[in-house]
Parts: structure tokens; C-alpha cells; sequence
């Protein structure tokens, strides 16, 4: 299940990317301040800069401090997926640890061997079916789109 963690931090790279359209720059565009990004996200601010200060770390968004500080996104909204957020933020996508390709893989501790889980092929079907979809949809289609995200 997504976390509200997850669901704030979509929301407000959602609005940076609706910010970013139109400016014609193609690293962030629009800068907006985290009070803004907070009240657009409907986020408490404290815990939303929490979420921006990870995502900063993993080259998702820019800070800039001071004044006319704010945040960007570091690359075109085309180019950061849902499931790379939700990775960050979140972990992996897998409903279970034998499942995840990229990260935490392991047998599950109840499991005598991964050949012999009955649970493991449906598993993997719901994993895949999840990440094809994460991954093929970005913040720009959900800028784009006139819906609220993740209300």
C-alpha cells in the first residue's frame, strides 16, 4: 500500500511539474517555495520538507536556500516515473521480498525454497504488472491531466 509519505511527495512533484509547463527550461522550470508546495499538496509543511530533503538527496528535485529559495525539479518531468519516487520513498514495489529485482531481494523467512513458493509466481505477476505501470507513467502525464493526484 502506498504510504501518505508517498502520496505527499507525488503530489508535490506533481505541482512542480504543473508550475514547470509552459516555462520552456528543460531541467525544472518554476521554482516554488515548500510553504507553496505544502499548501498545493495539502502537506503539512514540516513533514514535506522531510520528503523534498530525500528526494533532493536522490536527484529528484533542486533546493536553492535564501530568500528566493525554493525547489525545482532537477530533470524534465517526463523523465522521473511514479515508481522511481515511490522507490525512494517507499522502497520497493514488491508485495514481498522474493519478488523485488532491484531492491531487498531475499527469501521470504517462511519459505523453504523460492522454487517451492506457492505464493511466489502470483506475487511476481502482481510486482510486474505494478512496475510496468509505475514506470511508464510520469509526473508530466500527471501534470497534465486535470485530475487532483492521489486525492
Amino acid at each position: 500500500m502506498l504510504s501518505q509519505k508517498a502520496k505527499y511527495g507525488l503530489r508535490a512533484l506533481v505541482e512542480l511539474a504543473r508550475a514547470s509547463t509552459g516555462t520552456g527550461e528543460s531541467d525544472g522550470g518554476a521554482q516554488l517555495s515548500a510553504g507553496e508546495l505544502a499548501s498545493r499538496a495539502g502537506a503539512p509543511r514540516k513533514f514535506l520538507e522531510a520528503i523534498l530533503l530525500e528526494l533532493s538527496r536522490n536527484q529528484v528535485v533542486v533546493s536553492r536556500r535564501g530568500k528566493f529559495g525554493g525547489y525545482t525539479l532537477a530533470r524534465p518531468a517526463s523523465s522521473i516515473s511514479f515508481a522511481e519516487v515511490i522507490r525512494i520513498i517507499d522502497g520497493p514495489l514488491a508485495l514481498a521480498p522474493c519478488v523485488s529485482p532491484r531492491l531487498g531481494f531475499r527469501k521470504c523467512a517462511d519459505c523453504a525454497s523460492l522454487e517451492a513458493c506457492t505464493l511466489r509466481e502470483a506475487l511476481l505477476k502482481a510486482r510486474d504488472a505494478t512496475a510496468d505501470v509505475l514506470e511508464a507513467y510520469s509526473l508530466a502525464e500527471a501534470a497534465r491531466s486535470g485530475a487532483a493526484v492521489l486525492a
